[in-house]
Parts: structure tokens; C-alpha cells; sequence
């Protein structure tokens, strides 16, 4: 029986909710939560209760001026809103581990700090595309799963799972202790991306445009490859370098 890790929510034009109780109950009942912003400086008894919930749940939050806030709802917010997410996440270990149970080739894509949505929903479309079994993002500094990034993924964020894990660190240390390669994409590496094996099972992992891929995940990394550039401008778009790589491993792999 072909095993589902999440399900796409119907997308609706509001995706805010807020109030402090209200946000707290939309995380005991297990609602996926993109991110919650809070005020700076909130103080009591509930404020406190609602923080120990958002850390123990992982979920991305930021400390905001009230005028932000007020910039998103006019309506009693307390000083908490929170954005619910479009999908719900699926579990990367449970991922991972079916792939391999299935006899299959593990094909795993992470992005490390990919925040623009416009570029993570374009990511996401190759990434269906190239036949990648899961997204992987850091709970903290990765793009939200709005409207946005759903359209721009054309579907393919309703179909291919995309596993919030706590760190981009934490995950490599599970993919490496499984038997998985890590392969950063960055223009610092000497190797061409065409001179690697993507036959194996490997992780992928591309950074942001404006810092690419972070010095201590490519100190974890197996391998470092870069893609080879003809013109003048020094790199590509974040979701166009993961398309180049994505690809490469399809040719290897469909030879």
C-alpha cells in the first residue's frame, strides 16, 4: 500500500491566525504553523506558556515591532500572529527510511536558507520534476509555503513531501549515518557537477543567492561540485542551479 506523509490544505485567501490562546490551541491540536510573529516585549503568564509551546514545537518564530503586526490584522491580536501552512510537513526520517525500504535510489534535495517563496515554488517544480523524493528545510530561515510559493511550484508542493527539520545540520548527520552522500552545490567547489556520481544515493544541497550554501554545512558536505559557467555574470539563480544539478543526477541515472 503506497504510503502518504502529507496532505496539500486548500489553499483560502486569509492564512493568519492570532490571539494568543488561539495560537496556542492551533498548536495543541497539531495545525502546521509556517511561522508565528510575536511582539517584542510581551510579557505574562499566557505569553510565556505560548513561547514554551512554539520551542518545544520547533516552530519558526520572530520578535516583531506592534506596528508590524497591526500592518497584518487591525483585528485584537494580542500581540501573536501566526501564518498557517498550505501542506502539511512530512517526516524526514519516515521519508527516507521508506525510500530505501522500497528499493529505491534515495534522491533528496535540501536548501539551505532559500527564504525567497517565489524561488522555493520554483525549486520545488524541478524538483517534482527530476523525480526527487523529498524537500528538506530548516525550521528557522527557510521560505513560507504560501500562495505564493504554491503557485509558482505549479502543484508540485501538492505532491512531493517537504520535511521541516530542525537544522539543514541535523539532517546531513541522518542522511550520512544512512548511507546517503551529501553534494553542495557551490562556486567554490574545484570538482564540475559532471564529473560526480549521482547514481548513488545522494542529498543535494543549494544555498541562498545571496550566501549560498552556509561554510559549516559545506564542511559537512561529502562532496562540493560546481557548475560550470560560459559568461560573464558569476552565478546562477538559486532555482536554476538546483534545476542544473537535479538534472545531471536524471541523465546519470536514465543513461
Amino acid at each position: 500500500m503506497e504510503k502518504k506523509f502529507f496532505k496539500p490544505r486548500q489553499a483560502t485567501p486569509e492564512n493568519l491566525l492570532f490571539g494568543i490562546r488561539p495560537v496556542m490551541e492551533a498548536i495543541r491540536a497539531g495545525r502546521e504553523l509556517d511561522r508565528i510573529l510575536v511582539k517584542k516585549g510581551l510579557e505574562g503568564d499566557l505569553a510565556q506558556e505560548l513561547m514554551q509551546l512554539v520551542r518545544d514545537g520547533n516552530i519558526p518564530f520572530q520578535l516583531v515591532p506592534y506596528e508590524r503586526l497591526n500592518g497584518l490584522t487591525r483585528k485584537n491580536h494580542q500581540g501573536v500572529v501566526a501564518f498557517s501552512s498550505l501542506i502539511e510537513y512530512a517526516n524526514f526520517e519516515e521519508v527516507v527510511i521508506s525510500v530505501v525500504e522500497e528499493g529505491k535510489t534515495p534522491l533528496i534535495l535540501l536548501l539551505d536558507g532559500v527564504t525567497d517563496v517565489r524561488n522555493f515554488g520554483a525549486i520545488a517544480r524541478s524538483a517534482e520534476c527530476a523525480g526527487v523524493h523529498a524537500i528538506v528545510v530548516p525550521a528557522k530561515g527557510a521560505a513560507q509555503v504560501n500562495g505564493d510559493a504554491m503557485k509558482t511550484s505549479a502543484g508540485a508542493l501538492s505532491v512531493l513531501p517537504v520535511c521541516r527539520v530542525p537544522s539543514v545540520r541535523s539532517a546531513i548527520y541522518f542522511l550520512r549515518d544512512s548511507g546517503i552522500q551529501v553534494v553542495a552545490a557551490t562556486e567554490k567547489a574545484e570538482e564540475s557537477v559532471y564529473s560526480a556520481d549521482f547514481t548513488q544515493p545522494v542529498a543535494v544541497v543549494v544555498g541562498s543567492e545571496e550566501a549560498g550554501v552556509s561554510p559549516e554545512v559545506l564542511k559537512l558536505s561529502d562532496k562540493l561540485v560546481r557548475i560550470p559557467l560560459c559568461g560573464s555574470i558569476a552565478s546562477l539563480n538559486v532555482s536554476a542551479a538546483a534545476a542544473a544539478v537535479l538534472f545531471e543526477a536524471v541523465r546519470q541515472r536514465t543513461v
